[in-house]
C-alpha cells in the first residue's frame, strides 16, 4: 500500500523528489502519512478534495484485499 500511494503521489506532484510516505500499523489498521512540497499540496488534495478522495479509495481497495483498514493523511 505504501508503494502504491508513493507511486500515485509522485506522478501527480511537480516535485516528486520531495514526496515521502510513512507507514504505521496499529492493531491491523495501517496509516499512511504523506509529506509533499508546499506547492504540491493543492494539487494532491484537488478541487473539493476529489484527488485525495480518489487516492484514499484506491488505497482502501488495496487494504481490503490485504484485509487491513487503511487511512491516508497529508502533512
Amino acid at each position: 500500500m505504501k508503494d502504491l500511494t508513493q507511486f500515485l503521489v509522485k506522478n501527480l506532484a511537480d516535485h516528486p523528489e520531495q514526496v515521502s510516505v510513512q507507514e504505521t500499523e496499529q492493531g491491523g489498521a495501517v496509516t499512511l502519512k504523506l509529506s509533499v512540497a508546499e506547492e504540491d499540496k493543492g494539487k494532491i488534495i484537488g478541487k473539493k478534495g476529489k484527488v485525495i478522495k480518489a487516492i484514499r479509495a484506491l488505497v482502501a481497495a488495496a487494504g481490503t484485499k490485504a484485509q487491513k483498514a487503511t487511512a491516508v493523511d497529508i502533512d
